[in-house]
C-alpha cells in the first residue's frame, strides 16, 4: 500500500515539474481526480485540482495531437475548457500556428483576422496539452473505453465550476 502511495506522490511532483517546464505554470497538486485514464487508443489524461482550487487536465500521447483533438476530448470528457496554455515562452503559440496555416492556404491574403485563422488555430501541434477546466458538465468525467457503447464510461463523479471573481 504504501509503494502506490510513494509511486502517486513521486507521479504528482513529476507532473508539477512537467507543468512547469513545458508551460511555465506553477501547479501545487492538491488532489488528482484521476489519474492517467485513457482518453483515446494513445492518449492519457490526469485530472488535478491545485492548491488555488483550480482544475486542470493533462493530456498526453504517443500520437501526434492538435488543439482540435484536444478539444474533442475535453468535451467528450464531460468538462468545459476555459484556457487552453500554450507552451512556456510562446503566448501566441496558437494564433502563431493559425496565421502560418492560413498563409500556406491562401498566400495572396495580406489582411488576416482572428475570425479567418479561427480554424487553423485547431491545426496547431499539442502534444502535451495542459487545459484550464470552467466547469464538469454533469459532475462526471468520462474516460476512453472501446468496449462500451458510445466508447466512453464514467472514471470518476466529482462536481466542479469555476467561480470567476474581479
Amino acid at each position: 500500500m504504501t509503494d502506490s502511495m510513494n509511486d502517486e506522490v513521486y507521479d504528482d511532483l513529476a507532473l508539477e515539474r512537467i507543468v512547469k517546464d513545458h508551460f511555465g505554470f506553477k501547479a501545487d497538486i492538491d488532489k488528482v481526480i484521476v489519474r492517467q485514464v485513457s482518453v483515446s487508443p494513445t492518449a492519457e489524461a490526469t485530472v488535478f485540482l491545485t492548491n488555488k482550487k483550480q482544475l486542470l487536465v493533462y493530456i498526453h500521447a504517443q500520437s501526434k495531437l492538435q488543439l482540435g483533438d484536444i478539444k474533442k476530448i475535453i468535451a467528450r470528457m464531460g468538462m468545459k475548457a476555459e484556457l487552453y496554455l500554450p507552451p512556456k515562452g510562446r503566448p501566441d503559440y496558437f494564433d502563431a500556428i493559425g496565421r502560418e496555416k492560413f498563409r500556406e492556404v491562401f498566400p495572396g491574403r495580406t489582411h488576416v483576422t482572428d475570425h479567418d485563422i479561427m480554424f487553423y488555430r485547431t491545426l496547431a501541434v499539442y502534444n502535451p496539452a495542459l487545459v484550464l477546466i470552467s466547469e464538469i458538465k454533469r459532475g462526471e468525467i468520462s474516460e476512453y473505453n472501446r468496449d462500451t457503447r458510445g466508447n466512453w464510461r464514467v472514471a470518476a463523479k466529482f462536481a466542479y465550476r469555476r467561480i470567476k471573481t474581479s
